[in-house]
């Protein structure tokens, strides 16, 4: 674990914040804090790791420690890999919150058994929720709905559909296009959409070390159609910042989404940045 770059002024701006709507803050990768106007804060697949080097390296400041992070009411993970269940990132926010994490059944069993963040940090057994597709729960003034999505890299991805009185932001994880986006669309008013994208770049495989074609993430023309799937008013990509070699230009996705009449807007964030519905 690395120390963080910034010091605290993250968490403290997520503590202090008085946002009318709702803010969420881009953590780098595919990060975000979440407050809403009553005080309720979600983390969702916060990470601050390095990787793996040199077969992944991090490419963007650690933002925070999150022994910092003093404010949470959960912690949500979509899927199983290291950059989206991580004890290190995690497990300290719920010791130190009490916040409940909140993931499907493959990655509760990172936190669990392969990592055991009860034997390693102050996390009470109980904090874990599992979740699956179609689930709803309530989290403060947050209604958040379990949703299908396609990462064929992972075991079992979920996306989280965040509705508020304010508007409704839908985090989809690593997903690329998936058949369920449409029917997301009929059911819910997306105002903010979060998609990973990336370019296909050379990664070492694991065993060998020898660089393979790797791609992680949606291209260009996959997060278009995934936002015109999903009739987002404001697309948000993200994990485009992340690992050396799958990094991308999140500027040429204006090309690709003005001929479609969704997304509305294309937003882009650098890790830090701070945005509101």
């Amino acid at each position: 674990m690395a120390d963080s770059d910034w010091g605290d002024w993250l968490p403290r701006a997520v503590a202090d914040a008085d946002p009318d709507t709702v803010a969420l803050w881009y953590l780098g990768c595919n990060g975000f804090a979440i407050k809403g106007s009553e005080g309720t804060v979600l983390w969702i697949d916060p990470y601050v790791g390095t990787g793996d080097p040199p077969r992944t390296v991090r490419m963007i400041p650690v933002p925070f420690d999150p022994a910092d992070v003093d404010v949470a009411d959960a912690v949500l993970a979509t899927h199983e890999h290291t950059d989206h269940v991580h004890g290190p990132s995690q497990a300290p926010i719920l010791a130190n919150t009490d916040a409940d994490f909140v993931a499907p059944d493959d990655s509760l069993a990172v936190a669990r058994e392969d990592e055991e963040w009860t034997a390693h940090w102050d996390v009470d057994g109980e904090a874990f929720l599992e979740v699956t597709e179609g689930d709803e729960l309530r989290i403060g003034e947050f209604t958040v709905h379990v949703v299908a999505t396609h990462d064929s890299d992972a075991t079992h991805p979920v996306g989280y559909v965040i509705e508020h009185d304010a508007g409704t932001v839908f985090h989809a994880g690593d997903s690329k296009p998936s058949a369920s986006f449409p029917a997301l669309a009929d059911e819910f008013d997306i105002d903010l959409g979060i998609l990973a994208f990336g370019s296909v770049g050379n990664i070492a495989d694991k065993e060998t070390g020898e660089p393979v074609r790797t791609k992680w993430y949606s291209d260009e023309n996959e997060i278009a159609k995934a936002a015109s799937d999903l009739e987002l008013d404001r697309l948000v990509p993200t994990h485009w910042d992340m690992w050396k070699g799958l990094t991308a230009d999140p500027t040429a996705l204006h090309d690709h989404v003005r001929s479609f009449e969704h997304p509305n807007r294309l937003e882009i964030v650098e890790i830090g940045d701070r945005i509101d519905l």
